[in-house]
């Protein structure tokens, strides 16, 4: 059964109305299950749970316009605050708890919320922060000198409040891969057109399916994830992260039936030892983004489901994403689909200028259900939104069909001695070799060229340390980036690595590479080199025993 359950369905363009009718037509049918808790919540319980935690928001004086920062691990508390803030038409900042104090106060003196909600758990850093001079609600605690505690919060219904499409629902920080993150202004708007592109169209989700999610509910893909199930009455089960050793009993156990992958989590799947119990699963599709190429066809093989590849950023929503009358003669391409129905998508020169089918350029788009903008910051805010159209700084081509490939990030560049590279063609090629198990490159600068590349590397199957002792391990995969690359496109610097920072949403954070004091094997020179911050007092390299 599929579809947005009822022809209502389509009036529906706030949270807070999303949540009442899906208690009215689903009451008694699960909704939510939190799987380290062992938590179930019925659409009638979502509903009430988040009247009450609306009500008592209200009474601490949030109201309409306000913003209130949420700084949890997937716990059940999170949805029932962002649900409950929707109602009253405040709006929620999700916090990454992982954050060091600095990275906290920074965000929090951006946001400047009038409430910092939090656990015991992270109470401490919350503390710790510039919040310590805001008002602090801790839900599973008396609270203490300063806190408000909200233990046992009492019934009560949320305010009537009016909300709209346009109202605030959330200030969603960016995870910063290549600067300090940005507050993308989404409105109640932003979340019903973006889940209702799954509903509608493919994968077409309906009351009989199961989602999974293992993503941190400060991230995007759960909070869709929920707001889905709410449109179409499927349920969404919440693991506390991403565990491959038993992600699989998981979905067996809960009778998945859709998921949504991302980063690294298809290389880590894949990698577990082969079981006679791979394929028994009640999945019918996996969507993902950034499906390693040549993985893909393995992954379907081995679990017995297609891979859907696709692309969105927190900007933009739902963007593109693989059909399945496309997809098995994509699988493997990169591809990552055709514009979802209301977004058009383009292929720019420098100039904005439509670039012939087949050549690559900045890929553009517009359409409804975008981000309001960056808060606060209208300088950024303007130069990614131009004559109408989000830039949204990735390379691209389209084909004749009009489906697209990304070719990398159009500031993921390095430019040596008046040559651009494209840093995801060389990480690509020194992933091929069978001595990397992962690999990311970095521009560092030089006064003589402009720019060199400098490559992390995470060793395939030995320990980092015993392959960067071994030279010629170094010089197998210097000369396997020889052979494949041209020679302006090989890099200069060298380093192997135990892991590489990732941010929330497992990407590479390129950002904290950069500034990564590392010692680095310099090809031009044969030298070990010092580089990262702080620099050296003459350029950015420096003798490892100087």
């Amino acid at each position: 059964m599929t579809g947005t359950g009822g022809d209502d369905a389509v009036k529906v363009q706030d949270l807070a109305t999303l949540v009442r009718r899906a208690a009215r037509r689903w009451p008694h049918r699960r909704a939510l299950r939190f799987d380290q808790h062992d938590i179930d919540y019925t659409f009638a319980e979502l509903d009430e749970l988040s009247d009450r935690y609306g009500a008592v928001l209200a009474a601490l004086g949030i109201g309409y316009g306000d913003r209130i920062a949420l700084v949890f691990d997937n716990r059940p508390e999170y949805p029932l605050l962002w649900l409950g803030a929707a109602k009253i038409g405040a709006a929620v900042v999700p916090v990454n708890p992982r954050y060091s104090v600095r990275e906290l106060t920074r965000l929090l003196d951006h946001a400047d919320p009038a409430l910092v909600v939090t656990c015991a758990d992270h109470l401490d850093l919350v503390l710790g922060s510039a919040a310590g001079g805001r008002r602090v609600a801790v839900t599973d605690a008396e609270g203490g000198p300063g806190v408000i505690g909200m233990d046992g919060v009492a019934a009560g219904r949320a305010p009537d409040q009016a909300v709209y499409p346009e109202t605030l629902a959330n200030i969603q920080y960016t995870s910063g891969t290549t600067g300090h993150p940005k507050g993308c202004m989404l409105s109640h708007g932003y979340w019903t057109a973006m889940v209702r592109k799954y509903a509608d169209g493919f994968p077409h989700l309906g009351p009989d399916d199961v989602l999974l999610t293992a993503q941190p509910f400060y991230y995007l893909d759960p909070q869709w994830s929920l707001a889905a199930c709410l449109l179409v009455g499927s349920s969404l089960v919440v693991l506390d992260r991403f565990h491959p050793t038993s992600f699989w009993d998981k979905v067996r156990a809960y009778q998945v039936t859709y998921l949504y992958c991302i980063g690294m989590m298809p290389t880590l799947l894949l990698r577990q030892p082969e079981q006679p119990t791979d394929r028994e699963h009640s999945l019918r599709a996996v969507a993902c983004s950034g499906i390693p190429k040549d993985i893909h066809a393995a992954l379907e093989k081995r679990f017995g489901v297609p891979w859907y590849e696709g692309f969105g950023m927190t900007e933009t929503g739902g963007d593109l994403r693989v059909l399945p009358d496309d997809h098995d003669e994509l699988v493997g391409t990169g591809c990552v689909g055709r514009p979802n129905p209301h977004r058009e998508a383009r292929i720019v020169d420098e100039r904005g200028h439509a670039v012939p089918r087949g050549g690559t350029g900045e890929l553009i788009l517009r359409g409804a259900g975008m981000m309001d903008g960056y808060y606060r910051d209208e300088t950024a805010t303007r130069e990614v939104f131009r004559d109408g159209w989000f830039h949204t700084g990735d390379l691209a081509r389209m084909d004749e069909r009009g489906r697209v490939y990304l070719m990398g990030r159009l500031k993921d560049m390095a430019r040596r001695s008046g040559e651009n590279i494209a840093l995801n063609e060389v990480e690509a090629v020194l992933c091929s070799s069978e001595r990397v198990g992962q690999a990311a490159c970095v521009p560092v600068a030089d006064d003589v060229r402009g720019e060199e590349v400098h490559a992390f590397l995470v060793a395939r199957g030995e320990p980092a340390e015993a392959v960067e002792a071994a030279a010629a391990t170094l010089a197998d995969v210097i000369a396997h980036a020889s052979a494949n690359l041209a020679p302006f496109k090989v890099p200069r610097y060298w380093s192997f690595v135990a892991e590489l920072p990732l941010t929330p949403s497992q990407r590479v954070a390129k950002e904290k590479l950069r500034a990564l004091r590392v010692t680095a094997y310099d090809r031009t020179t044969g030298e070990q080199v010092r580089l990262g911050a702080p620099p050296a007092p003459h350029g950015v390299t420096e003798r490892a025993d100087a």
